[in-house]
Order: structure tokens, then C-alpha cells, then sequence
């Protein structure tokens, strides 16, 4: 009960943090695109996306970070914690050094001559890309600092964080429409500085919180050890992630131009609208996740990752049913300018966030367990098949949105394979997942799906207003959600909310 009030509270906290930052990010996605118009879009979209392709390094260190912490904190040692801290620094300055040679060769040679970008904006697109190569380097030397706070779990802070960094990008906006220098450029150069003030921010407010995260120069060989031989097998699912989702849009962008890359960047930033319902919530349980499996409290473990999974998917579907049966009115209204297949694509991405928010939790169950080799060569193979496939699907000149179809596939059989290997090291009763899991997330997404097309079909297919959307969209979530609790949870788990909310 303790911890499942902990897990509510933090949750509280972090979904007040998304819902500010998503109708800000809306805002200021509408009015940039609208700025820039599509091709600037697309490119800083592209361009930027070279910066993210290393991220891969700096995705696995964070998951690293933050389990080493929460080992330790089982422990209750402060002397271990700000030892892992301290060496987690050293590492992630390592790992910015790696990052900034690798962009500055590797990334402008591609950028510059394998890139299918206008002739006239590329001097523009190498401004960008400089200022976002200093604005990820920026981001990795504040990973220990998020790691901290999430492992401490300080969400009101994390939260009241984000809010001002979502408010920092707002005034972005304003600063971009009323400034006549090139709108692509100012808006690298600002984004830049918004990423210096939040890691100073983060930097000043952890030292003061707490007091293991005060950094020693601390030379530990077996910390720094484990640290780097867990974050490297780490590297090849991150790698694979990353390298999945851009090295798709580059492939498209070579295909097809950067007026692709403008549909699929709107399709990702109304993805990650969504699947913020699920990362909110997911955070929230990580670290529970990984002290209890460090306790070695192994039934509270399984009891959690059950929970996390089938709440996780939830909190997707109540997002996801109102944009799947509303997708082109909405882009219409939020953009006024859609690009080619940005609706199919965002239909298509919705999809895998579902299949994503089902299988969040067992990776984390993956990363709390340590021994990933296996794991992670497996799931970066599988995902690894994307690009491949796209490639093959764009050279026969076939519909894009196959790609996307392909996603789907390659996420679901990822799902089955992250399933797998936690069954085979945490043993679990296959009878007990299909009726903890799958049985009621079938009912109610079948039962939603069905009754909310009968209402749709009765009374809102005539004609599309902005009044019709959305009150089909508030019945939408308010049908799910009492599906959900008439049918979707436990009694025990009922109980638990209600005595929460009272």
C-alpha cells in the first residue's frame, strides 16, 4: 500500500508536469511549423535528428545511472551513492567528448553530402547542426542530475522543472516571430540556450537537495567498470532505437525529400504527446521496479511489472482511441498546413505507442535483473529489421506508410521477446499473465472500440465541427475510463485509487 501510494502521488505529480508541457509543445509545434513553413521544418527535424543518432550512448548511461543508484539506495549507503554518482559523471563526460568527435566528422560529412537538403538552406543547416551538437553535449552532462532526482523519487521537483523549461520554449516562440533573422538559425541558436540554463538549473538545485550528488573526482575501476559494461550491452537496444527512428526518416528523406520528414516529425511529436501519459506513469514505477527485484522481493516485483503493463497500455488507449477516430480533423485544426500522409503516419505510430506502453515495464523488469547481453543483442536485432525493410519498401516504390505498418510488426515481435526473457529469468505462470494482462486489456480495447464507433456512426458522422470533436472526444475518454474500472482492474487495485482519491 505504501509504495503503491508513493507510485499514485509521483504519477500526480508528473502527469501536472505533461499536461503543461503538451499544450505548450502543441502551441509552439503549430506556430513553428507555421514560421519555418515545411521544408525549414523538415530540415531542422532532419538536421537535428543526425545530433539525436548519438544519443543512443548517452540513452544507455541514463539507465545505467539510475539503476546503480537504486541498488545502492536499498542499501541505504550515502558514501556507495555518491560514489556512483561521481563516477557517473566521469563517464558522461567521457561519453559528451565521444559524442562531439563523432557529430563533427562522421555527422557533417553525412549531412553534407549524403543528405538530400536544398542547396540554399544547407549553409542554414549546418548553423543547426552545430548548435544542436552543442546542445546534446549540453543534455549529457545533465543525465546524473535527472537520474538523481528519479531514483530519489523528487517528481514535484522534476515536474516544476519541465514546466519551466516548457515556458523557456514558449518565449522561444514569441522571440522567433518578432525577430527577422533567418527563422531556422534563431531558432537552433535559442533552443541552444534554453539547454545551458536548465542543466545549470538541475546542476545547483541537485547539490542543494542532495548531498550524494556533490561530485568527487573519484577514481573507482569497478564501478566504472559495471557502469560501462552494463551501459555498453544497453547500447545496442538504445543504438537500435535510435538509430531505428532516424535512420527511417533519413532513409524516406532519401527517397521522397524533406517534405516526408515534416509529416513524420508531426507524427513523433503527437506520439510523444501520448505515450507522455505512459512515460509519466512508467518513471513513476521504475524505481520501485528496481528495488524490489535489489530487496529481492521477487512477488512484489512481479506484482508491480503486472500493474505497470496493463496501466500503462490504459493510459494509452484513453489518449489513443479520440486521435485514431479523429486524426485528419485534428491535425486540421492544429496545423492548418497538413503534409503528405501525416495523418496515416500518426494513425500508424499511435499503434506502436500502444504496443510500446505494454512493454515498457519488462525492460525495466530487463535492466533490474543486470545480466542484459543476451537481452539487449536479441531486441537490437529485431529492431535493427526496420531499416532494412524500409529501405526495400521505398526502393520497390511502394506507400510509405508500410514502412509504418513494419513498425508495428517489428514492435510486436520485440514485445513477445522482452515477454520471454523475463519469463525465463523471473518465473511466472503464463495463465496468470493472460488473466492479469491480456485478457482485460483485450475486453476493454474491444469493448471501447466497438461501442465508440456505434456512437460516432449515430450521432457524428454528418458533419465534423470543432463542438462535434469534442464532445465525442470527452465521450471517448469517458467511456474508456469507466470500461477500464467496471471491467479493466482488480477489486484490490480499485480500493487502493479510491482510498487514494478520498
Amino acid at each position: 500500500m505504501s509504495s503503491s501510494k508513493t507510485i499514485i502521488k509521483n504519477t500526480l505529480f508528473l502527469y501536472i508536469r505533461m499536461f503543461f508541457s503538451m499544450g505548450v509543445s502543441l502551441y509552439t509545434s503549430r506556430v513553428v511549423l507555421n514560421t519555418l513553413g515545411v521544408e525549414d521544418f523538415g530540415i531542422y527535424n532532419l538536421v537535428g535528428g543526425i545530433v539525436v543518432l548519438f544519443s543512443f550512448i548517452n540513452g544507455a548511461m541514463t539507465n545505467a545511472t539510475q539503476r546503480f543508484l537504486n541498488f545502492e539506495m536499498s542499501k541505504n549507503s550515502d558514501v556507495a551513492i555518491r560514489r556512483v554518482f561521481s563516477v557517473s559523471m566521469n563517464a558522461h563526460m567521457l561519453i559528451m567528448g565521444v559524442v562531439f568527435l563523432l557529430a563533427e566528422t562522421i555527422g557533417l560529412w553525412f549531412l553534407n553530402y549524403k543528405l538530400n537538403i536544398p542547396h540554399e538552406r544547407l549553409y542554414a543547416s549546418n548553423i543547426v547542426f552545430q548548435f544542436s551538437i552543442l546542445a546534446f553535449c549540453t543534455n549529457i552532462l545533465s543525465v546524473p542530475y535527472h537520474a538523481s532526482i528519479i531514483a530519489y523519487e523528487k517528481m514535484s521537483f522534476y515536474a516544476w522543472m519541465t514546466i519551466i523549461e516548457v515556458f523557456l520554449k514558449l518565449v522561444i516562440v514569441f522571440l522567433l516571430v518578432l525577430f527577422l533573422y533567418d527563422k531556422l538559425i534563431l531558432y537552433s541558436m535559442l533552443t541552444f540556450g534554453v539547454a545551458v540554463v536548465i542543466y545549470l538549473a538541475y546542476r545547483f538545485s541537485c547539490r542543494k537537495m542532495f548531498k550524494t550528488c556533490h561530485y568527487q573526482l573519484i577514481h573507482d575501476k569497478k564501478i566504472f567498470k559495471e557502469l560501462l559494461n552494463f551501459s555498453g550491452w544497453s547500447l545496442f537496444g538504445n543504438m537500435a532505437v535510435i538509430g531505428s527512428n532516424q535512420g527511417v526518416a533519413m532513409i524516406m528523406n532519401i527517397f521522397l525529400g524533406v517534405a516526408i520528414n515534416a509529416s513524420m516529425g508531426i507524427a513523433n511529436q503527437i506520439n510523444a504527446a501520448v505515450y507522455g501519459f505512459v512515460s509519466n506513469f512508467q518513471m513513476a514505477f521504475s524505481p520501485q521496479i528496481t528495488k524490489t527485484y535489489a530487496s529481492n522481493n521477487l512477488e512484489e516485483h512481479k506484482k508491480l511489472l503486472f500493474q505497470a503493463s496493463r496501466f500503462s497500455y490504459y493510459l494509452s488507449l484513453v489518449l489513443a482511441i479520440p486521435i485514431l477516430l479523429n486524426t485528419k480533423f485534428i491535425l486540421a485544426l492544429w496545423l492548418k498546413i497538413v503534409p503528405p500522409y501525416a495523418v496515416e503516419f500518426t494513425q500508424l505510430t499511435i499503434i506502436v505507442s500502444l504496443l510500446q506502453a505494454l512493454s515498457g515495464p519488462f525492460w525495466m523488469s530487463a535492466n533490474a535483473i543486470g545480466n542484459i547481453k543476451k537481452y539487449q543483442i536479441g531486441i537490437s536485432l529485431i529492431i535493427f529489421l526496420n531499416l532494412p525493410l524500409a529501405y526495400t519498401i521505398l526502393y520497390y516504390h511502394l506507400s510509405p506508410t508500410y514502412v509504418f505498418v513494419v513498425n508495428i510488426a517489428t514492435s510486436l515481435l520485440a514485445y513477445f521477446f522482452r515477454f520471454g526473457y523475463v519469463k525465463s529469468r523471473i518465473q511466472f505462470s503464463l495463465l496468470d499473465v493472460f488473466k492479469s494482462i491480456y485478457l482485460k486489456i483485450i475486453v476493454v480495447s474491444v469493448s471501447s472500440i466497438f461501442i465508440l464507433l456505434g456512437i460516432k456512426q449515430m450521432f457524428f458522422s454528418i458533419q465534423q465541427t470543432f463542438l462535434n470533436v469534442f464532445i465525442f472526444s470527452f465521450i471517448c475518454v469517458t467511456v474508456t475510463l469507466i470500461i477500464i474500472v467496471g471491467v479493466g482492474i482488480s477489486k484490490s487495485e480499485r480500493i487502493i485509487i479510491y482510498n487514494f482519491i478520498k
